[in-house]
């Protein structure tokens, strides 16, 4: 009878073995599904980034048929919320000042030619020319 309860006794837990298995399981499955949400969150913000240039572009084609032509590359995406030297007819394109972009970093205009420009986000890295830009022309 003695030889039946130790037999119960061992098998009626988990041995070290066991849960160092199920643990080791636990965090893989654990950094696996983190891994795969900061991804999704990073594509998030470029989708943002890029509505949110999209949005420019519209107010850059108003602020051009108020004022006659683009905004400098000096006067920048600021000029659509601030009026322009010179401009008699102005109506703000941007009620609030520009945004910055999802990652805190101001957004960068440039003015290729008088029907161009180029608008892009520096990207998680704040740095210009990575390949982690966001662009819009």
């Amino acid at each position: 009878m003695k030889r039946s309860n130790r037999r119960r006794r061992r098998s009626a837990g988990f041995t070290l073995m066991e849960v160092l298995l199920v643990l080791a399981i636990l965090v893989i499955l654990g950094s696996s599904v983190g891994y795969f949400l900061l991804g999704a969150q990073e594509r998030a913000y470029i989708r943002s980034s890029k509505i949110q240039m999209s949005n420019f572009d519209i107010m850059l084609l108003g602020y051009k048929l108020e004022v006659g032509s683009y905004p400098s590359t000096e006067q920048g995406l600021q000029a659509l919320h601030e009026q322009p030297a010179g401009a008699t007819k102005w109506a703000k394109q941007a009620a609030k000042p520009i945004p910055e972009d999802p990652w805190g970093h101001p957004y960068q205009y440039e003015l290729v030619d008088n029907d161009n420009f180029v608008i892009s986000s520096w990207g998680p890295d704040g740095q210009g020319g990575t390949e982690d830009d966001v662009t819009h022309t």
